[in-house]
């Protein structure tokens, strides 16, 4: 059986969530390279990542990430899910 290794790896596309330190304001965003999109975000603003998606397809991370962005519904539950997490 395969090891389960949460680090990012470079085969995978990511749907994260990130909260502003400063105004609690959230960020949907999507990327194949989680850490350098963190650097990025970073180099502006206080952004702490409070939630991530790893998707195998790339497909898959835009669908989601579109999902999140255009719809109360999704953003509502994916709140809910995380909610100890936005504290």
């Amino acid at each position: 059986m395969a090891e389960f290794n949460p680090a990012p790896s470079k085969d995978m596309y990511y749907v994260y969530v990130l909260k502003n330190r400063k105004t609690g304001r959230l960020y949907y965003g999507y990327s194949n390279n989680l850490d350098r999109r963190l650097s990025e975000h970073n180099k502006e603003k206080r952004q702490e990542l409070v939630y991530y998606e790893a998707y195998k397809a790339e497909s898959d991370a835009r669908k989601r990430e579109r999902g999140i962005k255009k719809s109360g519904q999704a953003i509502s539950a994916l709140k809910l899910r995380i909610r100890e997490s936005l504290l």
